[in-house]
């Protein structure tokens, strides 16, 4: 349920499809995120689940298992 969730507010960020994200995929390389997106992503993020993501972090994130895992931690 919370990967579906992901899924979906970083295809609203990147306007594409949801069904088209894994959780090997990289942010920058694979789905073409820039920092700006990438931040506009870990907003949705930290609003939809309640959660607080530091800025360290954010900067360590490659991949969507990389946010997905905190998202379940």
């Amino acid at each position: 349920m919370e990967f579906e969730k992901l899924q979906m507010i970083i295809a609203e960020v990147l306007s594409i499809d949801a069904c088209s994200i894994s959780r090997d995929m990289s942010f920058y390389d694979d789905l073409g995120a820039d920092s700006l997106e990438l931040f506009q992503i870990v907003m949705g993020v930290e609003g939809e689940f309640d959660i607080v993501i530091e800025e360290n972090t954010v900067n360590e994130m490659n991949t969507v298992d990389d946010l997905y895992k905190l998202i379940i931690s």
